[in-house]
């Protein structure tokens, strides 16, 4: 499913991506490389394509944020929520 919403300026754009509840994905078109960015990072969305409409592929990590739900599929990233870390510091072993 893809809906498609025009708006009028940047500030609406960003609006109403944020105050929709859910949060997969989105796609930006301009040619404006500071203004992708500035959108990219606050943009509330787990995945965005800046002048693609086609995001997904088997090394992205595939999810959203909000009520789209929580954790990634696919990429190194999908096993994070399988895995544990621990992090060990040691020194001054000796035998």
């Amino acid at each position: 499913v893809l809906a498609i919403v025009r708006a009028n300026d940047y500030e609406e754009a960003l609006r109403l991506v944020n105050d929709h509840e859910y949060g997969n994905g989105a796609a930006i078109f301009t040619r404006d490389g500071d203004a992708a960015r500035d959108f990219s990072s606050r943009a509330k969305i787990g995945m965005i394509g800046i002048n693609e409409g086609i995001i997904s592929n088997e090394m992205a990590p595939f999810g959203g944020v909000k009520e789209s739900g929580s954790g990634r599929e696919g990429s190194k990233y999908g096993l994070d929520d399988y895995l544990d870390i621990k992090y060990m510091c040691i020194g001054g072993i000796h035998q």
